[in-house]
């Protein structure tokens, strides 16, 4: 999406006023609703990629804010900014206006909403890019075939071909800055308004051979919190992405410390078996430098959290895994996304929660690691106990584990989080959740 296009692919950019049917345009060109879409303008801000085909051809497609050029605010200046990075990339651009206002010596009536009049536009298109570059079915064959190849390598090989990297928080803990910071880009637009960021944006990124595509998502609200659809929207979006990575960032203010929201949104990605790396941002204005600010923040009276948390990097870590009791397997990191301190740090530790994420137990060594369990120690009432003949790990990504037992019924929590700890103490696992599943034996 928002790696570099592939040889010949060519890019087109989408772009117009605000809240002309851009990202309707968008959505219908790629056949899914990549974009959030709504009544209110301006809801598209940074850059979305995707792609498309017509006709055997693909088509890189990238959708942008609506620009104001003679806005001089903040937000509106960015859009711009991001837009021309667009117009700059692209080597068609569709210009969409709304057309019961604007008029155009050559313009394509269409609707984005039905889909009508899309096919003339797309047609329209193909033979500008022809006409500038030569395009052959043969790339899209070539290309289907590296598809098929990689997916058949896909269905025996130890790793994906890409790593997927959700960066989740509430709003304005900098998650939009810290993406930029991992990818070396101003990809995202970063402002001190919460919210800003609404569409997931992501960036993929090529280190030491691996590939990782991180997607910065919006901020997380409570619900009586979001007024606006496109907020509400934005919300569900965060939650879907969140779902389809294989990672997610939990970005923590360090100023503020572990709130109930945060606590709410690493359970989102905990329950949904997603690995975790817990990142906590802005610790250069919480110790250091930072202290005076900070003692003057609690002396004016700050929130409980705020007051709780220790200057001391053990102590706060302490504190902080004490608030998210049920992530104790996922690494801490403390960095500042704005002056890139720390930033080293977690790429090594992205390598390793995926590798960890995938680790496969054989069938033996899991049944000789059980033999050496004292369940006696698991503190589970007797009507709940049950007899474990065998263990064997069903799938990766999450860890999933079955047990074959002598009866049927729901392992008790105790039970379950003992062995989990087992697990854990015996083959790592670091960053990953553990699923643990029961089956009586037949």
């Amino acid at each position: 999406m928002s790696a570099p296009p592939s040889a010949g692919v060519p890019t087109l950019a989408i772009v117009g006023r605000p809240n002309v049917g851009k990202s309707t345009l968008f959505n219908r060109i790629i056949g899914s609703r990549r974009a959030i879409v709504g009544d209110e303008p301006g809801i598209t801000r940074d850059r979305l990629y995707g792609e498309g085909e017509w006709r055997g051809h693909r088509l890189r497609i990238v959708d942008t804010g609506g620009i104001l050029p003679e806005e001089k605010d903040f937000i509106p200046a960015e859009v711009f900014r991001q837009a021309k990075v667009a117009l700059e990339e692209a080597d068609a651009v569709i210009m969409v206006v709304d057309g019961r206002t604007d008029g155009i010596r050559k313009i394509f009536p269409i609707s984005t909403e039905h889909g009508r009049g899309v096919d003339d536009v797309l047609d329209a298109i193909l033979e500008v890019l022809l006409a500038k570059k030569e395009l052959t079915t043969e790339a899209t064959e070539s290309t289907e075939e590296q598809k098929s190849e990689t997916r058949r390598g896909d269905e025996t090989a130890a790793e994906p071909s890409e790593t997927k990297v959700a960066i989740i928080g509430h709003p304005n803990v900098g998650k939009s800055t810290l993406l930029n910071r991992l990818t070396g880009a101003d990809r995202a637009i970063v402002s001190p308004v919460p919210g800003t960021t609404r569409d997931a944006v992501d960036e993929m990124l090529e280190r030491d051979g691996r590939r990782f595509r991180f997607i910065d998502t919006a901020g997380i609200r409570r619900k009586g919190k979001t007024h606006l659809m496109a907020e509400k929207l934005s919300v569900v979006m965060a939650r879907k992405h969140l779902e389809a990575a294989d990672i997610a960032l939990l970005v923590i203010d360090a100023t503020e410390g572990v709130s109930q929201l945060d606590a709410a949104i690493a359970g989102y990605a905990h329950e949904s078996g997603r690995s975790v790396i817990i990142i906590v941002n802005k610790w250069d204005l919480w110790c250091g430098a930072g202290a005076r600010a900070r003692e003057k923040r609690v002396r004016t009276g700050a929130s409980a959290p705020h007051r709780q948390m220790p200057a001391d990097r053990a102590a706060y870590e302490q504190r902080l895994r004490y608030a998210l009791k049920f992530l104790s397997y996922a690494p801490v990191l403390f960095v500042s996304a704005s002056t890139g301190k720390g930033i080293e740090k977690i790429f090594p530790t992205l390598e390793r929660v995926a590798a960890e994420r995938r680790k496969r137990i054989g069938t033996g060594e899991m049944n000789r690691f059980l033999k050496h369990v004292d369940f006696d120690r698991a503190s589970v009432p007797a009507r709940q106990q049950v007899k474990i003949y065998y263990m064997t790990q069903a799938a990766v990504a999450p860890p999933t584990f079955v047990l074959f037992t002598d009866r049927k019924v729901k392992l008790h929590f105790s039970y379950q989080r003992f062995l989990e700890n087992q697990i854990r103490r015996a083959f790592g696992f670091v960053g990953t959740p553990i699923w643990i599943k029961n089956r009586a034996r037949d």
